[in-house]
């Protein structure tokens, strides 16, 4: 083969392999990533709503990792997430950390959950009111016989310091600190099946992860009605109208946090999760719309219209 056309040969494969690195690293551009970090009680749900988002617009990319509430927030404060999900309002404290670092923490509510005390299946108490409940997490009460059960000891189970949730319950529930006695769990899914082995078992999750899509209740677990106090009967978050009335004691709403206002992708994402098809999906995976009252919040931050 000649010299010359040799060359011609060469220099023509080094035309297309220069015009396809150029056209991946234009896709890889064109990609837009989006990094949400935090509450494990919303990281299945978030999953999900991005998995939906995602298959309308290959060209975006998300994702998300748990850890806890804390754990997102310190991601948001220190520039290294674009959403923190968080099961609990941010601390005064952080906010303030986050504004010393040029932070500006906006606080998104997208869904509500109805915080579920659960036990295994084959205990017979159905119906707990709050003081109950602290007494056994404080460690107060230590044996099922004390509040209408069998004589059987207490095994209680609940969440690491970097929940939120477990800061959710410590403040609103036990106003106090938790026995040393509680099992402390890495995430909501390892108390779920915890409690499905132990038949002496109570623990606290988030609504979603105990109920199927058809909105039933998940093998070997009892999710107990709650009432707020000794003289008021107990309600099951199951039922979505207790939560959104707040009625049922333990009901919540999920928040995200993004620097500033979002824009750009990330507006785009969450407004998805605030459109009527976001919300539907909120409540396919167990979890309950925001209300009226938490959508006029989310207008007022100027996201939606």
């Amino acid at each position: 083969m000649p010299y010359n056309f040799r060359l011609i040969i060469s220099g023509a494969i080094f035309f297309v392999m220069l015009t396809t690195m150029i056209s991946c690293s234009k896709k890889e551009v064109d990609k837009h990533s989006i990094q949400i970090k935090g509450s494990d009680t919303e990281v299945n749900l978030v999953q999900r709503l991005s998995e939906v988002y995602m298959e309308k617009l290959p060209d975006v990319s998300i994702a998300i990792t748990g850890g806890g509430s804390g754990t997102g927030i310190a991601a948001l404060i220190n520039r290294q997430t674009d959403i923190a999900n968080s099961s609990r309002p941010m601390k005064n404290a952080e906010i303030e950390q986050a504004k010393a670092k040029g932070v500006e923490p906006v606080p998104i509510m997208f869904a509500l959950d109805g915080l579920a005390i659960i036990t295994h299946e084959s205990l017979p108490v159905k119906s707990l009111n709050l003081d109950e409940v602290a007494s056994i997490f404080k460690g107060e009460i230590t044996n099922w016989s004390k509040v209408g059960g069998p004589d059987m000891e207490t095994s209680v189970y609940g969440r690491q310091s970097n929940s939120g949730t477990f800061v959710y319950f410590r403040d609103t529930v036990l106003k106090g600190d938790y026995a040393p006695s509680v099992r402390r769990m890495n995430g909501t899914a390892q108390i779920v099946e915890a409690v499905r082995k132990d038949k002496a078992a109570i623990g606290y999750v988030g609504i979603g992860y105990v109920v199927n899509e058809e909105g039933n209740i998940i093998s070997d677990i009892n999710v107990l009605n709650l009432a707020s106090d000794a003289n008021t009967t107990g309600v099951s978050p199951l039922e979505s109208e207790n939560v959104k009335s707040g009625k049922y004691p333990l009901s919540r709403p999920l928040f995200q946090y993004t620097n500033g206002i979002p824009t750009g992708k990330i507006l785009e994402f969450v407004q998805f999760e605030l459109s009527d098809e976001g919300q539907k999906l909120i409540e396919k995976e167990g979890y309950y719309p925001i209300t009226s009252r938490h959508m006029e919040h989310n207008r007022s931050l100027g996201i939606i219209k």
